[in-house]
């Protein structure tokens, strides 16, 4: 199977989806919107790469958040195998938060 340029923007749409459905239990907005995904690579292949960070490094949900996230990526159907990668460069901080979860959060 090769996913063509247009499958690949739809497989993104639906991975933005499924990480909009992953929070963090410390603070009530998905993942997607507090920035805490920093790059989605998707090859022709259907393999995902995720590269995200915390919130901070001692993070309560270190272990649990990726594997949430790796799982919910695995439930679409075009996904091959999914590696989700944690990173602290650049360190995570509140100006990376969308507009919405800022708006959320009462911080607008």
């Amino acid at each position: 199977m090769s996913l063509n340029e247009e499958q690949i923007q739809s497989l993104s749409e639906k991975i933005v989806e499924k990480l909009k459905t992953v929070y963090d239990p410390e603070i009530p907005v998905d993942v997607y919107e507090l920035g805490l995904i920093y790059d989605i690579q998707i090859s022709t292949e259907g393999d995902v790469e995720i590269l995200m960070t915390l919130t901070t490094p001692n993070c309560p949900v270190a272990e649990t958040l990726p594997m949430e996230v790796e799982e919910k990526i695995t439930t679409i159907d075009e996904v091959k195998e999914v590696n989700v990668k944690i990173t602290f460069e650049p360190t995570w901080d509140k100006d990376m938060m969308s507009e919405e979860a800022k708006f959320n959060l009462g911080l607008l």
